[in-house]
């Protein structure tokens, strides 16, 4: 760390050496289980939607203007307000706020199984469904990063686990969804997404939580705005995270936004969807290798670890833009998704041990917000400047941005040299 404000926040000495990793075989409680279970469920049901809604409107007549309005209005109303989130869940119970989301979105999306059901599908409905979705999802997101401390000794440990089904999930769900529109019809995937709320909602309704100090302590003294205002002084006031996610927007707009849509440009009429759907299940797999590295490799300085595995991420874009064949574009993108997810674990075990829990949640949503903010405007810009530049040649400047992203952030002394610690951090002051 370089300033002293911080290390009063986490309650250490910079020069105090971490604490000795948990015991092994403590991970799997009671508690542990219920969240995983609440995680993977719903992940499974996120990963199947896209394809439902994409089939249902394009039964109905509408085009890929329409399912881009339709996940626009979800995104926009969760990027807009997770900050919100961030401080209600700090002021109130972050795992009753997770419920009353999962119980929101259970209704959302069985009144769409409803409409589709009755062939009664309306575009405007479906934006104002998906729009409210994304209220709940902002509400419940910020509580995740709260939660996992909680239920789970073993933090770096948990991540992995969940990161890992996480992938597995994404990598089921749309195959899923397929069989099920294909079998049944796209109100039946939908309705399916919905029970995966409902689970969530019990699972996470069944957790046996340790007390937090500032839950169940009455109305705080302080004002909403007060509250908004600390957690972005307590965010802007941690160089490491604040250098992190700056860098992180940049590598949203130029990598991570227009790598997806881009790579399905070039791959999809020159190979065909079987080709894409293979290095998607590359990416997949990948990531779950990388979730079941950082679970057994954890550095001292976890963030100059998982940007050094950062630099493999710069194959997915180099490798679709240099025109390899499938074999090697999947096997560079296995070795980006094992990249990204070992990157990603270190991440957020380090927010969620070196941040203290009664402002965790707030710093997570401008964490969220700053990074998932950027990811639309690289969508946005990748057309007009593959338009510009060729696709091809976009791609290649994204490999080149993801070298020179993880250059930076090994740069940065307050990300280089942040240390690991194995239990959560309390404030001090």
């Amino acid at each position: 760390m370089t300033s002293s404000a911080p290390q009063k926040c986490l309650g250490r000495s910079a020069t105090t050496p971490p604490p000795a990793p948990p015991k092994r075989g403590g991970l799997w409680s009671a508690n542990f289980r219920l969240y995983f279970t609440a995680r993977s469920i719903a992940m499974l049901g996120d990963s199947m939607l896209p394809v439902a809604m994409a089939a249902g409107l394009l039964q109905y007549g509408y085009g890929a203007g329409a399912i881009g309005l339709v996940m626009a209005s979800f995104m926009g109303c969760f990027a807009g307000l997770v900050i919100f989130g961030g401080v209600i869940a700090d002021r109130f119970n972050a795992r009753l706020l997770m419920i009353g989301a999962d119980v929101v979105r259970l209704g959302m999306m069985s009144l769409l199984a409803a409409l589709f059901f009755a062939d009664h599908v309306v575009l405007w409905q479906v934006c104002a469904i998906s729009a409210v979705n994304g209220v709940a999802a902002a509400m419940f997101q910020p509580g995740v990063a709260s939660t996992v401390p909680r239920v789970a000794s073993d933090v770096q440990g948990a991540n992995g686990v969940v990161r890992t089904a996480e992938s597995m999930m994404a990598l089921a769900g749309p195959a899923l969804a397929g069989l099920l529109v294909a079998f049944a019809s796209p109100g039946g995937v939908i309705t399916a997404n919905a029970a995966t709320f409902g689970v969530s909602a019990v699972c996470l309704f069944l957790l046996r939580l340790p007390p937090v100090a500032h839950e169940g302590a009455g109305p705080r003294a302080s004002t909403f705005r007060a509250d908004l205002v600390e957690g972005w002084r307590e965010f802007s006031g941690r160089p490491w995270m604040w250098s992190v996610i700056v860098i992180w927007m940049v590598f949203m707009v130029t990598v991570m936004g227009p790598v997806t849509p881009l790579s399905a440009g070039e791959i999809l009429p020159a190979h065909g969807p079987k080709a894409y759907g293979l290095v998607s299940s590359c990416l997949g797999a990948g990531t779950a290798l990388g979730a079941l590295l950082a679970m057994r490799f954890r550095s001292r300085y976890p963030l100059r670890a998982g940007a050094a595995a950062l630099f493999g991420s710069a194959l997915y874009p180099a490798s679709v833009g240099a025109h390899l064949p499938i074999p090697a574009i999947c096997g560079c993108i296995f070795v980006a998704g094992a990249s990204w997810a070992y990157w990603g674990v270190n991440w957020a075990t380090s927010v969620q041990t070196q941040v203290p829990g009664e402002i965790l949640n707030r710093i997570h949503a401008y964490e969220v917000a700053g990074s998932v903010a950027m990811m639309p405007v690289g969508q946005a810009l990748s057309g007009p400047a593959a338009s510009a530049f060729g696709a091809r040649h976009v791609l290649l400047a994204g490999g080149v941005m993801s070298v020179l992203v993880c250059v930076t952030l090994l740069s940065v002394p307050a990300i280089r040299n942040l240390r690991r610690v194995a239990v959560p951090a309390e404030k001090t002051g």
